[in-house]
């Protein structure tokens, strides 16, 4: 979950230069591109099962108290902060954008 707070990845969409991600490549731009696509995967799998471990502890406490359902704070927080977290693909673009990442 670390790596989620320390990236600067835009939330809407941005167009890139495809000639800066060439040049931090070193590859051509579909080889790049098919590259980022495997590291935005696996990133995208790292926050489902994040997110689902967490989820997992509410279903836990609402499995004790079947009879009384009540918003819980927390969990709203917390479909909140996935929720305005930008997307996979944005995330993988910015490492190799800040050298995170070396392709």
């Amino acid at each position: 979950m670390n790596f989620l707070r320390e990236i600067d990845a835009p939330i809407n969409t941005e167009t890139i230069d495809r000639v800066q991600l060439e040049k931090k490549s070193g590859k051509n731009i579909y080889e790049t591109i098919c590259i980022l696509e495997k590291i935005s995967k696996k990133i995208n799998n790292k926050i489902k099962e994040d997110l689902y471990t967490k989820l997992e502890e509410f279903n836990i406490l609402n499995k004790n108290n079947l009879e009384e359902i009540f918003e819980n704070k927390e969990q709203i927080e917390l479909s909140r902060f996935y929720e305005k977290l930008p997307k996979s693909t944005s995330i993988s673009i910015q490492y190799l954008l800040d050298g995170k990442i070396k392709i």
